[in-house]
């Protein structure tokens, strides 16, 4: 083992960067954990007695905010409702949520990691999550199939400029017109 493998240079996030060096770009998870849950079951035990063939409802949200420099709590949540011949059987709701370390990255970067990467980190713990909340209500397991969370933020990145791009066509016509009105 060489002397320098130990050196404070060497230790992530250590030492600070030397003039004329570049930032160190880091990602690190801090902490995992469930910043709420809910689980309703309005019409049990009646529900028991129905032919379990459920239809699912899934709501999925992501969010995020600062908490220090470089420091982000993300949150995914989700609410699972569950319907049987008509009658709801349960409403599940989880948001599991983390703390990020994200040094060195800004801008539409910044956006992709705490849109697209985090959430996907978070993911796997909240469909533990929800299959355990589920279980203990005395229902079958649901599979929460797996998310896109990439896809999901390059479609509202796309859909984003789309907008922007007709609100600056729609202000360019609109100053046409009022050009050759007067």
């Amino acid at each position: 083992m060489s002397e320098n493998e130990n050196s404070p240079e060497n230790q992530e996030g250590a030492a600070a960067p030397q003039e004329g060096q570049q930032a160190q770009v880091g990602f690190a998870l801090d902490r995992v954990y469930v910043k709420d849950l809910s689980f309703e079951s309005p019409n049990a035990p009646e529900v028991f007695s129905k032919d379990w063939d459920p239809k699912f409802k899934m709501d999925l949200n992501t969010k995020h905010k600062p908490v220090t420099d470089d420091v982000y709590e993300v949150t995914v949540c989700v609410t699972l409702t569950a319907t049987v011949e008509g009658m709801t059987a349960y409403i599940a709701e989880v948001e599991q949520a983390g703390v990020f370390q994200v040094v060195g990255v800004q801008g539409i970067q910044l956006a992709q990691v705490l849109s697209s990467n985090c959430p996907s980190v978070l993911f796997p713990y909240l469909r533990e999550t929800m299959d355990n909340l589920i279980v203990k209500g005395s229902f079958a397991p649901a599979y929460l199939a797996p998310v896109n969370f990439e896809a999901i933020f390059a479609n509202a990145l796309r859909k984003k400029q789309q907008e922007l791009q007709e609100a600056q066509t729609a202000a360019a016509a609109a100053e046409a017109e009022d050009s050759t009105s007067h």
